[in-house]
């Protein structure tokens, strides 16, 4: 099913935001939720990169692909961070 521009990995950012209201004093409860929203929007920024032949989404673009995704750098290094 294609998501509306903007849309992709909402459910994940979703999950995690609910997870997190229902866990306020043990967020390290929901770590499992924010690797998935990570992974999402890493697989978007890759998915993107190859049909357009860029290397990352920068700037102003990135909204445009997903209200719920942290700029690429930030789960490039989250992601390696805890892998």
């Amino acid at each position: 099913m294609k998501q509306e521009p903007g849309q992709s990995c909402q459910a994940e950012a979703c999950a995690l935001q609910t997870c997190l209201s229902a866990h306020t004093y043990s967020p390290e409860r929901c770590d499992a939720h924010l690797k998935q929203l990570y992974q999402c929007c890493s697989k978007l920024y890759q998915d993107r990169a190859e049909n357009n032949g860029t290397e990352h989404v920068k700037g102003s673009n990135q909204e445009s692909i997903s209200t719920a995704c942290p700029m690429p750098g930030v789960v490039e290094r989250w992601l390696k961070n805890h892998p």
